[in-house]
């Protein structure tokens, strides 16, 4: 039963991950553009430090999944998260992050369209729960948060591209990864160092690339970068490739999403107290999950 479920699985583990990095990001002091750039050297790092201890050689990947691996970490990880981050800047938490669920139903339809899964009833109403309960989760608990920026129709679309490149980034991953034998930590390397070859060419054509290298130079902020990445990027893009190997595109993004869901525990951790809104909305999405699941 678990084998079967080996890409769900791995895809709750990175959303649960994802939850735990964010709340060590957010406790580093530096430039979300600084940190991205830091976390992805980091991760790329430990992968290589994984593939030579287990002694996996360089794979003979075909032409066209090699083209769409790197496809998928440009749009995904260099330019999805850029401009995620610029929605931040313009619309603030709360709506960023509810223009975010729109990603998991893209993914699925991109996957109908282009590869040909299809999901059952059943699959699609668990994945509408889902999106539900999260979204309902996401709204209660960044109600709070202060918006910032002031331009709202630069930010609207800054968002849809946000999501729009995660969906395009998870179907291009899935294309490459479910019919090779390539690995997923190999999946996750190659996406990662194409995601920081386009942070690279955006800050040296911004001329901030120094600026953000500088930010990164006091050891007790790389020790807290070290620790998020291993967290976040290492494991969380590794179990995510994962994810995308062996489960729908579609199922796999909705998976991932979840992540607002596992932040609730960690907020009663850290002293937050957490409203009967928000556990509603968990239950929700968990029910979505169930369904996902076939539980």
């Amino acid at each position: 039963m678990l084998t079967h479920l080996t890409g769900e699985l791995a895809a709750l583990s990175a959303a649960f991950l994802w939850a735990l990095a964010s709340v060590l990001y957010a406790r580093i002091r530096a430039s979300p553009l600084a940190l991205n750039l830091g976390k992805g050297v980091v991760a790329i790092a430990l992968l290589i430090l994984t593939l030579l201890f287990q002694r996996e050689l360089v794979p003979d990947l075909p032409t066209q999944s090699l083209f769409l691996l790197l496809l998928s970490g440009a749009i995904g990880i260099g330019f999805g998260d850029s401009v995620y981050l610029a929605a931040l800047k313009a619309l603030g938490a709360r709506r960023t992050l509810l223009f975010e669920a729109l990603a998991p139903p893209l993914a699925a339809v991109l996957a109908l369209v282009f590869l040909q899964e299809e999901l059952s009833s059943w699959a699609w109403c668990g994945m509408g729960l889902t999106i539900v309960g999260v979204t309902w989760v996401i709204s209660e608990r960044s109600s709070q948060l202060q918006e910032k920026g002031r331009d709202r129709r630069w930010g609207i679309l800054y968002a849809l591209l946000a999501s729009m490149a995660q969906a395009s980034g998870a179907v291009l991953s899935r294309a490459a990864l479910a019919d090779t034998l390539l690995s997923p930590i190999w999946g996750a390397l190659l996406r990662l160092v194409s995601g920081l070859v386009v942070l690279v060419i955006w800050g040296l054509g911004q001329g901030k690339l120094k600026s953000w290298v500088m930010e990164l130079r006091s050891q007790h902020l790389l020790r807290q970068l070290c620790l998020a990445a291993f967290c976040g990027t290492y494991l969380g893009i590794w179990l995510q490739q994962i994810s995308l190997k062996y489960a729908e595109a579609g199922i796999a993004q909705t998976l991932t999403a979840t992540s607002p869901l596992f932040v609730l525990p960690i907020a009663i951790l850290l002293g937050d107290r957490i409203s009967l809104r928000a556990w509603l909305g968990a239950v929700v999405a968990v029910a979505g999950v169930a369904l996902l699941l076939g539980l």
